[in-house]
């Protein structure tokens, strides 16, 4: 496996980047700070290779607050409503870095952290970091492993596996932003869309979850046939995407799909989380230009993040994130590339 360095950290630390390379000529670029997925490369139809993730070309992109661009987030993914919850007889008060809800992990979360990667083979990536107890409020001391791995047949797992030595929360995702056409081609308007859920949950104006579990029948939600993205986006709450309710329950199966007409790169998302935040990348502003040279402007690129429910300490029938001693978690997704 290709291995270089990436630059350094304000405080000298190293950060490494790792290639993958797996079948049909796809390949990843894996950075050891936040477990960032700075590249991958898929074929179009007629076999032309482009990089089809959002990021920068070097460290100084990602040491700006970058809008999560293909990090590991977490402790847990997602906002906590208040950014707080209850555990036991004890509330845990977590940073309000999205008011009026705790965001990612907070200020400081896994994003922002260097991990110790460990290569197998030419296709296979595992990274590790202990979280301690108190970090960004959360109680426990956690073991993280994630699992980056390139398969023969197109397909780049994520796999996550968490042990605690208390009860606490966590909820893993990862945050890549995809353009089918590649990078840097400009707004996703003419992709399509399919997400594979029943229920999604309404949010406010400040995107906070609601509680409440609403069919996606009737509603600018309702992507269950393919649909345009430049067509339904704008009837969408902010323009900002949706919070669905999946089936979870450690069961791989097929959450999303993605096509991009032009190239025929296409994407299918299976998980066996229970919960799937799609995001149109209404935020992008212009003000972070991306490997290609070019500002990554609104709607230049959409992530499928898969996550436990973030308020699943409050409601566990949405889905459970609660982490007991003696019982490592583990989840996995997997983003399996075509083009047709």
């Amino acid at each position: 496996m290709k291995r270089e360095g990436f630059g350094r950290l304000p405080d000298g630390q190293l950060v490494e980047s790792y290639e993958l390379v797996g079948g049909r000529g796809i390949s990843a670029r894996i950075l050891t700070f936040g477990g960032i997925v700075q590249g991958l490369r898929v074929p179009d139809r007629d076999g032309q290779l482009a990089d089809v993730v959002l990021g920068g070309a070097d460290l100084g992109f990602y040491l700006r607050r970058h809008p999560y661009m293909g990090c590991i987030t977490g402790r847990v993914a997602g906002r906590i409503t208040g950014g707080k919850f209850l555990l036991g007889d004890r509330e845990y008060a977590l940073e309000v870095n999205n008011p009026p809800n705790h965001l990612h992990g907070g200020v400081h979360g896994l994003d922002r952290r260097i991990w110790r990667a460990e290569p197998e083979g030419e296709d296979t990536l595992r990274l590790f970091y202990r979280s301690p107890d108190g970090e960004e409020g959360y109680p426990g001391n956690i073991d993280i492993t994630v699992t980056y791995r390139l398969t023969g047949d197109g397909e780049l797992v994520f796999e996550t596996e968490v042990a605690s030595d208390e009860p606490t929360p966590v909820s893993l995702t990862n945050h890549t932003y995809f353009n089918l056409a590649g990078e840097g081609s400009g707004r996703v308007d003419d992709h399509c869309v399919q997400i594979l859920a029943e229920a999604y949950e309404p949010t406010d104006a400040n995107l906070t979850l609601s509680g409440i579990a609403r069919g996606v029948a009737g509603t600018a939600a309702d992507l269950r046939q393919s649909a345009r993205f430049g067509d339904f986006v704008p009837h969408l709450n902010l323009q900002h995407g949706d919070h669905y309710l999946l089936p979870g329950g450690g069961i791989l199966a097929t959450a999303a799909r993605a096509r991009h007409p032009g190239s025929g790169r296409a994407l299918e998302v299976r998980t066996d989380e229970s919960s799937l935040q799609f995001y149109t990348g209404v935020a992008l502003d212009g003000s972070f230009t991306g490997k290609s040279g070019r500002p990554y402007e609104q709607h230049h690129g959409f992530c499928l993040e898969c996550h436990g429910y973030p308020d699943g300490i409050a409601r566990p029938e949405f889905g459970e994130i609660l982490v007991l001693p003696g019982q490592p978690r583990r989840r996995t997704t997997v983003y399996a590339f075509d083009a047709v």
